[in-house]
C-alpha cells in the first residue's frame, strides 16, 4: 500500500548488565526496542527501523560516471605502457654498451632471533601505551575497542587478567563461552573490554603453570595470551581466540 512504513530488524545479543548501554546506542542510530528477552549470561535484544527510501536516480548517475571514468584509465594506461616499453628498449641498449663493473659485497645485517622476534610481536599493556590505556577504560562499548581490534586484528596480546563469567556453548557441555576482565576481580571486573572466547573447551585454554587445574571458573585469574578478533559494536564484545592460558 502506498504510504505504508517498511522496517528492517535487526536482533542483538547481549552480555548481562550491558543492555541498557546497548539499547541507548541504538537508539541514537534510530532503532526501536521491540522485543527483550532475558538469559541466564546473556540477553537478545529485538529492534526495528523505518526503512531509507533507495536514491536509484543517483545510484545509475553514479554507475555512468564510474564506467565513463574506467574507460579513460584504460586509454591513459594504455598509451602509457607503449612509453615506458619505448623507454625500457633505450635503457637496455645503453647498459649493454657499457662495461661491467665491480659488485660491492653485501654487508650482513644482524637478524634477531626467533624468540626476540615473537616477544616484539606481543602486545602487552608494558610496551604499548594504547593497550594499557584500554584496559582501564570504564566503557566497555568504547569506540577505542573497535578501533584497536580492526588494526591489531590477527596480532597477538597478553595481559594479567580473571574470568568474569562461564557458562555452556549453546547445548555443549563441555564446550563453552568465557567473558574475560583485566584485573583480579572476576565477575566484580568493572573495567576495561568485555573480551569473550567463545565455543572453546578447557583444551583450548591451553593451560600452563606450576599447577594446573582440572576445571577452572569464574573469579579464576591467569595471563592470557591471545590473538586479536573483531569488536561486536552492537553487543559491545570483544572477541579474542586464546593462545595460552598461565595460572597466577
Amino acid at each position: 500500500m502506498a504510504g505504508e512504513i517498511k522496517y528492517e530488524y535487526k536482533t542483538v545479543q547481549t552480555v548481562r548488565g550491558t543492555d541498557g548501554l546497548v539499547i541507548s546506542k541504538m537508539e541514537k542510530d534510530g532503532w526501536e526496542l521491540v522485543e527483550q528477552a532475558q538469559g541466564m549470561l546473556r540477553s537478545t535484544l529485538n529492534f526495528r527501523r523505518p526503512k531509507k527510501p533507495q536514491p536509484w536516480l543517483l545510484i545509475g548517475a553514479a554507475a555512468a560516471v564510474l564506467v565513463l571514468l574506467a574507460i579513460v584509465i584504460g586509454v591513459a594506461s594504455a598509451l602509457d605502457d607503449g612509453g615506458e616499453k619505448k623507454d625500457e628498449s633505450d635503457k637496455s641498449t645503453a647498459a649493454a654498451s657499457e662495461k661491467p663493473s665491480a659488485t660491492p659485497t653485501p654487508t650482513p645485517t644482524p637478524t634477531p632471533t626467533a624468540t626476540e622476534a615473537a616477544a616484539a610481536q606481543v602486545i602487552t599493556p608494558q610496551n604499548d601505551p594504547e593497550f594499557a590505556a584500554l584496559l582501564k577504560t570504564g566503557d566497555t562499548c568504547d569506540e577505542a575497542n573497535l578501533d584497536f581490534a580492526t588494526r591489531h586484528k590477527g596480532q597477538t596480546v597478553a595481559f594479567n587478567g580473571s574470568i568474569a563469567d562461564m557458562a555452556p556453548h549453546g547445548d555443549y557441555k563441555t564446550r563453552y563461552d568465557f567473558l574475560l576482565g583485566p584485573g583480579d576481580k572476576g565477575p566484580n571486573t568493572a573495567v576495561g573490554p568485555a573480551f569473550k572466547y567463545e565455543d572453546v573447551n578447557i583444551f583450548d585454554l591451553k593451560l600452563t603453570g606450576k599447577k594446573i587445574p582440572a576445571t577452572v571458573g569464574a573469579g579464576d585469574r591467569f595471563r592470557f595470551v591471545a590473538e586479536v578478533g573483531e569488536f561486536n559494536a552492537d553487543q559491545c564484545l570483544f572477541f579474542l581466540d586464546p593462545i595460552s592460558t598461565e595460572v597466577r
